[in-house]
């Protein structure tokens, strides 16, 4: 079987490079964020999948390797991936959709509730490009009340 690359696959490709990050994470309510700088490679794994593979600092001091894949499944018409890190024992698993413009991915994933032990709750990350050589994420939890907050963003410029 040899699957064959959809648009939303060539639009994967355009994450694949070397990039540095700079990120602002909000870790603990009631407190100004936190600056850390970091970089990501991103490979292709048969122009189907990227792999990128990040490291740098992170909330709480210290340095931690995060990996992230997405692919598109044309059965679910859905952006499929995973998200692991160093720092956290949780696999987080994505489902997503590119908005009509082509430049923004939202990624949609459940875990761990930060704010209450035992819960989960639903996050979203979203992947928007600004242009080709510049990219920014940002990470946001669905809190209690029903309401979505940014936790994180992060800038990616590429490298090469």
């Amino acid at each position: 079987m040899q699957a064959e690359p959809q648009k939303e696959h060539h639009w994967l490709q355009k994450l694949v490079g070397e990039w540095t990050s700079e990120m602002d994470a909000a870790m603990v309510p009631d407190k100004p964020p936190e600056k850390f700088v970091g970089t990501e490679s991103v490979r292709s794994i048969g122009g189907i999948w990227t792999q990128g593979e990040g490291r740098g600092e992170i909330p709480g001091g210290g340095t931690a390797t995060m990996v992230m894949t997405l692919g598109y499944d044309p059965a679910r018409k859905k952006f499929v991936g995973t998200f692991i890190g160093s720092m956290m024992t949780h696999m987080w698993l994505y489902e997503g959709d590119l908005d009509a413009s082509d430049r923004v991915l939202t990624l949609n994933a459940e875990g761990p509730d930060f704010s209450t032990e035992g819960r989960t709750t639903k996050y979203k990350d979203v992947i928007e490009f600004k242009s080709d050589d510049h990219r920014t994420l940002s990470s946001h939890m669905l809190m209690q009340d029903g309401t979505w907050v940014e936790f994180m963003t992060a800038d990616y410029r590429r490298v090469k």
